[in-house]
């Protein structure tokens, strides 16, 4: 059965925190409920503590989850009086964000962990879960600006398709202004579309159809969300993070129209995830 909750990793970390501040903010004001997750995998303690020790070890983790759990549990309630559920997993984080994903409507990362046996590794596990995850996932800063727009990225792939939907649906509800980027002068993209120009037509005009067929019909289901369209001849990574620093949030799919078949996570989300200073949320199709 689908749970429509935001879920939250928690590692006890101050970006976890964020995660949870962020979270919370969101899912109040949606009547979404909040699920907090910390997932310990006891093979850490194994190789920390030795084999005289490692039964008291492993014993040692779940109290300490436990204890950020109920300390994230707090944040949310000061954040937005909203109470929270709590999990823990004696199991490796990935697997386990991995699994919340199938079910949840958002699930929400800080940008890197505190790492060590008490912790998810939520720094060098993002792009994992990100990769698999079958609902969006946010990585979370807090450096957003929050009277800024939500910007998403489009190049008329499946996926940046879904990520237009996942944008428009959250300008409604923030009821902030959508910026529409399609930017086309990635390696990869020029490499895949190189023989694919519109016989008669500049490339400028193919690329501004592009993100008119992209957007054609999404206006009359959001009349009250304003678009502002931006066709420009950059890297598309470079341009989205120019935009992240004015935005309140970002949305991109997983992978572009230029990316090689079989990568599950291209550069342009991957580049996003490690230096946007606003939230970035992925979309998988």
């Amino acid at each position: 059965m689908t749970d429509p909750a935001i879920v939250v990793g928690v590692d006890g970390s101050d970006q976890a925190l964020d995660a949870v501040r962020w979270a919370a903010a969101e899912a109040a004001p949606r009547a979404l409920p909040l699920r907090l997750v910390s997932a310990v995998d006891p093979a850490i303690a194994v190789a920390t503590a030795g084999p005289p020790v490692v039964e008291k070890a492993i014993e040692a983790i779940e109290p300490i989850a436990q204890a950020d759990l109920e300390k994230a549990a707090q944040l949310a309630r000061v954040t937005a009086d909203i109470t929270a559920r709590t999990e823990y997993f004696s199991s490796p984080a990935i697997p386990v964000l991995v699994e919340q994903s199938k079910h949840a409507r958002v699930l929400a990362l800080g940008a890197s962990g505190r790492g060590g046996y008490a912790g998810m590794l939520l720094g060098s596990t993002a792009v994992s879960v990100v990769a698999h995850s079958e609902c969006p996932v946010v990585v979370v800063r807090p450096a957003a600006e929050p009277a800024g727009p939500v910007v998403v990225g489009v190049d008329g792939s499946e996926t940046s398709l879904g990520a237009l939907a996942a944008a428009f649906d959250e300008a409604a509800w923030r009821r902030a202004p959508l910026v529409a980027v399609h930017s086309w002068f990635d390696s990869d993209y020029l490499l895949a579309t190189q023989y694919g120009l519109v016989e008669g037509e500049s490339e400028e005009d193919e690329q501004a159809q592009v993100l008119a067929e992209s957007l054609a019909g999404w206006q009359e289901k959001y009349p009250d969300v304003t678009v502002q369209r931006v066709v420009v001849r950059d890297q598309p990574r470079h341009q989205l993070l120019e935009w992240s620093r004015k935005a309140q949030l970002v949305v991109v799919g997983s992978r572009g129209r230029g990316g090689f078949k079989g990568l599950v996570l291209g550069s342009t989300s991957q580049a996003l995830i490690q230096h946007a200073p606003c939230p970035v949320m992925v979309v998988r199709g």
